[in-house]
């Protein structure tokens, strides 16, 4: 983000940078007076003060892509190569899982196809659902170069529609609030895991879902026969609502699922549906936050909570003596979300605290981070390690920052010093070196995850809609 400010009034000066961010073609038509009138431009860092004359904007340039969806609203911007809009849902989605698909692995080639399941959580509990959306053609937001821009001036109008977003989303019912939405892959089949608010956790197929927004006949008849696929199972064992969701992914099927009166309960799938051992896993004093299974160890899945611990778990031993672990105090207030690294024996958390914490697990019996880092001004929603560099992450919090992480890195005190020289704002350089970029313009951030067919993709949800974003860092 960027702060601007000039010496026009505010209301002269917001129609100014709105001008300036999405119009500049207008700009080009100016008189030299008027241009010489723009507002000038400031790094802005969250918690900075801003004056009556300042506001922020987002600064493209940190961008190679860039596409919001926010919720009952389209709004189609005039520049497509950097603002676009779409509609996706009258209610907001505060969770969501991206679906994997067959359209390649590490793809870098433009425009890109993305899947996600989501849920929503509207007021009255019969409105709900799932849904499967499809996020199609979405371009290079990059800005271009003049020499670029001038060359190709003459096909802007034409090229207009076709940098157009496309966007195809179908639904089933859901009776409840989606608090958390996870998927996997069975057999073949997409399936999603939804946590109700009503207390109840629900297993569906999406199959027929993902078939519809990929095929227009199959959307036509899903619409036209009112279609929504009943679960495939649902388990009323929990005595009361809760988050906490993962599937293995070491032993497909594999479910592990906690509430908010601290019982966790492990599910295996059978030839027809699940079998959900009815005793408890048993070692939180409170609600039970975020759940994450192994990535290399099938018996082995991790927790955090409201009573500010970490623990691991392993599901060979009895549920009431399955707690191998604990780390009692992890932070000084509630434990939101964790995170598994895939290629090296680290944890991250995230607490109320505001803190980000990495763990070592050879070394978790001695109860402290070998690392921590207090940069969000509020607590942390979402965590999670990037699935093939073991050194980046990304968190995002209810600060309305989405920050990305990378810890190889490190900088010599030389470089520190010409860094700081450089800066206009004297403060950046009391930043971590690990913390490479910060992303706002959500309100109230729930979820991030990278997308791990596109490097370097993030999605995120907030309850103000979701961005579809790349970073020039990534």
């Amino acid at each position: 983000m960027v702060k601007t400010k000039g010496k026009n009034k505010k209301k002269k000066l917001e129609k100014k940078v709105k001008e300036v961010k999405h119009e500049d073609d207008e700009y080009e038509d100016m008189d030299a007076d008027d241009q010489t009138d723009q507002p000038t431009q400031q790094v802005y860092l969250p918690g900075d003060p801003l004056d009556e004359d300042e506001e922020l904007v987002r600064e493209e340039s940190a961008y190679e892509m860039f596409h919001e969806a926010q919720t009952g609203k389209y709004v189609y911007g005039k520049n497509t190569r950097k603002f676009i809009k779409f509609i996706l849902a009258g209610d907001p989605c505060l969770s969501f899982d991206i679906l994997p698909d067959n359209l390649g692995t590490d793809r870098n080639q433009y425009p890109h196809t993305v899947f996600i399941v989501c849920g929503t959580q509207a007021e009255k509990s019969d409105r709900n659902s799932v849904m499967v959306v499809k996020m199609s053609n979405l371009t290079k937001t990059l800005k271009e170069t003049s020499s670029d821009a001038e060359s190709d001036e003459d096909d802007d109008d034409d090229d207009e529609e076709d940098a157009k977003p496309e966007f195809e989303s179908v639904s089933l019912k859901h009776f409840g609030g989606v608090n958390r939405i996870r998927s996997t892959m069975i057999n073949d089949r997409k399936i999603a895991a939804t946590w109700s608010d009503t207390g109840k956790v629900h297993i569906w197929d999406l199959s027929r879902l993902v078939h519809a927004v990929n095929d227009s006949s199959v959307m036509a008849a899903y619409t036209r026969n009112q279609e929504s696929p009943n679960a495939l199972f649902t388990f009323n064992g929990h005595m009361t609502e809760g988050f906490a969701m993962d599937w293995s992914p070491v032993v497909p099927g594999v479910l592990a699922t906690g509430d908010c009166s601290k019982n966790i309960h492990v599910w295996k799938p059978t030839e027809t549906e699940w079998a959900v051992d009815q005793r408890p896993y048993i070692g939180h004093t409170s609600s039970v936050e975020d759940i994450q299974w192994s990535p290399n160890e099938q018996s082995v899945f991790t927790s955090c909570g409201v009573d500010r611990s970490i623990r691991i778990w392993d599901i060979r031993a009895m549920p009431s003596k399955a707690c191998m672990l604990t780390e009692l105090d992890a932070h000084t207030s509630d434990v939101n979300v964790i995170s598994w690294n895939k290629h090296e024996p680290f944890l991250i958390s995230g607490g109320d605290d505001g803190y980000i914490k990495v763990w070592d697990l050879r070394q978790f019996s001695k109860q402290t981070p070998v690392a921590s880092f207090k940069h969000h001004r509020s607590a942390i929603t979402s965590v999670e390690w990037h699935h093939t560099d073991s050194s980046v992450f990304a968190a995002g919090g209810a600060d309305n920052q989405i920050t990305l992480w990378d810890l190889a890195v490190e900088k010599d005190s030389e470089e520190k010093k010409e860094q700081a020289a450089a800066n206009d704002n004297n403060h950046i350089e009391n930043l971590p070196d690990q913390l490479l970029f910060i992303h706002m313009g959500q309100t109230d951030i729930k979820e991030v995850h990278w997308h791990k067919q596109i490097p370097g993709l993030l999605l995120s949800t907030a309850l103000s809609g979701f961005n579809v974003f790349k970073t020039i860092s990534a």
